[in-house]
């Protein structure tokens, strides 16, 4: 029942989001047209206005984009003329995907290891060397780290591609790039569950039974140290989904980030409403899948419905 309700708040909520949105982006300074040559006579510029619905009222104006957005329709672009927002998101978005599940499978697959031995081997030499690469991970933003592996991987050793999607060996300097800062912070936050984790009474009641520690460990204190990970991986997953700007510029790959920024930029309205949207829908998805997983991982999680 509790996962019901969640979904049926889904409509209400991105109705809601759209709806700010849509104003924010609507009395935000400037328009689509500020920086382009002015028409040449004042009617050229109102069927300009015309076309797009910008000399309506503004609730007339979101009245006319939900009406387009019922049928599935974003709208078109306000600054690329012969493309709809579902053109570029159709063609943007799945470059983005593919990009973000290759780094968050990446961040997960370097992450939670390191911070489990950093946590199992406290006080051994793996402790420090395991927090003092979660943190360099973390400090060292993507603009430091793509020219750099850029520099040793394909132009000194050229084992990979320098840049641009589509090859497999493509995939792999954008990937860790993008994942490579995600991965710290799944270490850090994977050592701080299984810390204290490991002295929970249910793990000192499994030892006393006489299991083995590896046993104890991976089967019955992974599963509840690993929550904060889960928590942490829907909103992780729906930004990595959406595109990064910088992985995307660096490595000239033709994802959602170069769209949000320059829509933004160039107040592409109904392209800035979409993305949102899109990013808005991921978000309220994963963490309702989040909230599943914990009931998976952890028996004792109920929630009221």
């Amino acid at each position: 029942m509790y996962f019901l309700k969640r979904l049926m708040a889904l409509p209400p909520l991105l109705l809601l989001i759209s709806l700010l949105a849509f104003l924010l982006v609507r009395i935000a300074p400037g328009g689509p047209f500020d920086k382009e040559r002015k028409p040449a006579s004042p009617e050229i510029e109102r069927r300009l206005l015309e076309r797009y619905h910008l000399n309506e009222p503004l609730w007339k104006q979101y009245m006319l984009y939900l009406k387009g957005l019922s049928r599935g329709d974003f709208g078109p672009s306000l600054k690329q003329r012969n493309h709809s927002v579902n053109d570029i998101i159709g063609q943007a978005l799945p470059v983005s995907a593919a990009l973000g599940i290759s780094a968050f499978l990446f961040a997960l697959g370097v992450g939670i290891p390191l911070g489990f031995y950093t946590a199992v081997w406290k006080g051994r030499w793996f402790e420090l060397a395991g927090n003092s690469m979660a943190l360099l991970f973390v400090c060292v933003p993507a603009l430091v780290v793509g020219p750099l592996l850029v520099i040793v991987f394909a132009v000194q050793w050229k084992l990979f591609p320098v840049a641009l999607w589509g090859d497999p060996l493509q995939f792999i300097l954008p990937t860790v790039t993008l994942g490579i800062y995600f991965s710290g912070k799944v270490a850090r936050l994977m050592s701080e569950g299984m810390v204290k984790t490991m002295h929970a009474p249910y793990l000192v009641t499994a030892r006393a039974k006489g299991l083995s520690e590896t046993r104890i460990l991976w089967k019955h204190g992974f599963r509840i140290a690993v929550l904060p990970v889960v928590s942490y991986s829907g909103p992780l997953l729906a930004d990595l989904l959406t595109g990064s700007f910088v992985v995307e510029s660096l490595f000239q790959i033709p994802g959602m980030g170069v769209f949000v920024i320059n829509s933004a930029l160039n107040r592409d309205y109904l392209l800035i409403v979409g993305l949102v949207l899109i990013y808005a829908f991921l978000l309220l998805v994963l963490n309702l899948l989040v909230d599943v997983a914990y009931t998976w991982l952890d028996p004792r999680v109920r929630y009221k419905s």
